[in-house]
């Protein structure tokens, strides 16, 4: 959620901003919104103050034995007028915060600055595409050779952008995640975290995926009747239950940056669509991801950036496959990011770079939805809000996709990335 004041009092302004990320803010209707809760507001604190007034003439009058009828007559009257009141500004302030929840984020001046034509600038592209000298396959057919990719049964057990992975396929899998935590925790510091799948609708509030984008998630119903939190969801990312770990405390200055990875399931209700752009593993309704959060000082925030997407870039060059990073637009940014880099790999068969890391800083959105904030030890008056930074570091499925096109050989078997091999892979070398 962006701040409110520049709302009540930079609205043209930030219209602007907005404008330049393809969102309209309807101006006319917040102002006239905002000018009826104000009056409201300023009805209800002057009725309470009356009230106040007249309660404690009515006090002093019963200590002197002196008749209140009249008094309290007048106060019933208010009582009436503040609760009328009361309900109107409840009203519009619900209508307001209905508005500013649908509101994205700010892109950063860099973002803007960086992105005048509205298209993703590539900043670099890295490694070498290899030059087969054969007819390739996709990463579906390799699969299916192998007899590790199984489609047919996963949709009989759960239905289509589902899939069942076995033998040493899933061990490729497994192995890639493995690795990709160790060099999280034991390179890059990150703190290895176990997080629920689960989550209730505040956590996902805080993240920004409710209440804008309900309909892309998989809802399920407690068992629990009687629980105040009867609706839950399966997680879209780890994003969502690491940073909220945040949610409604106070930390440390001196705590900051804090690091946190964790490996998970991620579920998504992705839109239908046909062909080569979603075959396969690269737009599943379940998924695994390795993903890296960063929470820091304002000031730190763009460094945190650069560093969190330099970790993801790492894994894609231990693996060695050819990838690009792209700043995105203003257009393309995700609802809740001021900045964010893509990862795109390179996938032969389409001859084409897909996205397989998104890298997003978040300032202070979902710190204030959150409540997350930072006290200093030296200053203990000023609490501030917190900046978040997210990044998947890497989808696995996508990684695995690439693994199999990128290290395909002549006879459909894949060569195993060197960096597995040895610890990851028991020496396998070839899948066959």
């Amino acid at each position: 959620m962006i701040d409110q004041n520049l709302l009540r009092y930079q609205l043209d302004s930030l219209k602007k901003k907005l404008l330049i990320r393809g969102f309209i803010l309807e101006t006319e209707k917040i102002k006239e919104m905002e000018k009826n809760r104000k009056n409201f507001q300023i009805k209800t604190e002057n009725l309470q103050a009356i009230r106040n007034v007249l309660s404690r003439e009515i006090g002093i009058l019963k200590k002197e034995n002196k008749e209140t009828l009249k008094i309290k007559d007048r106060v019933l009257k208010i009582n009436k007028k503040l609760q009328r009141c009361q309900i109107k500004l409840k009203y519009f302030k619900k209508k307001l915060l209905k508005i500013y929840n649908e509101i994205p984020n700010l892109p950063s001046e860099d973002t803007i600055l960086n992105c005048l034509k509205n298209k993703n600038k590539e900043i670099i592209k890295w490694g070498k595409i290899k030059k087969f000298d054969f007819k390739i396959k996709d990463h579906v057919e390799l699969g299916e050779k192998l007899q590790g990719l199984d489609w047919k049964s996963s949709v009989k057990i759960s239905g289509s952008r589902f899939v069942i992975m076995k033998g040493k396929i899933a061990l490729l899998h497994r192995a890639l995640s493995q690795f990709m935590i160790d060099i999280h925790t034991i390179k890059h510091g990150y703190l290895e975290t176990y997080v629920p799948y689960i989550v209730n609708s505040e956590s996902l509030y805080g993240t920004g995926q409710l209440p804008k984008f309900s309909s892309e998630l998989f809802h399920i119903q407690s068992p629990e009747k009687n629980s105040q939190n009867f609706q839950y969801t399966l997680i879209p990312t780890a994003e969502v239950p690491l940073t909220n770990l945040v949610r409604n405390r106070i930390v440390s200055k001196e705590e900051l940056p804090i690091m946190l990875t964790a490996l998970t399931p991620c579920f998504r209700l992705e839109n239908p669509s046909y062909g080569k752009e979603s075959r396969g593993l690269i737009r599943m309704h379940q998924f695994e991801k390795v993903e890296i959060v960063q929470i820091v000082h304002p000031k730190s925030s763009m460094k945190a950036l650069e560093e969190l997407t330099s970790h993801a870039e790492e894994i894609l060059k231990l693996l060695d496959l050819p990838y690009r990073k792209v700043q995105l637009c203003p257009n393309d940014l995700g609802f809740s990011s001021t900045k964010t880099y893509d990862l795109e790999v390179w996938f032969p068969f389409q001859k084409k770079y897909r996205e397989i890391s998104s890298c997003s800083n978040m300032s202070d959105f979902q710190a204030r939805r959150m409540k997350s904030r930072y006290i200093s030890v030296s200053d203990k008056t000023k609490k501030k809000l917190l900046h978040t930074i997210n990044g998947s570091a890497l989808a696995l499925s996508r990684t695995l996709g690439a693994v199999l096109e990128n290290y395909q050989l002549e006879n459909g078997t894949i060569e195993v990335p060197k960096v597995l091999q040895k610890k990851y892979m028991n020496g396998l070398k070839i899948l066959s």
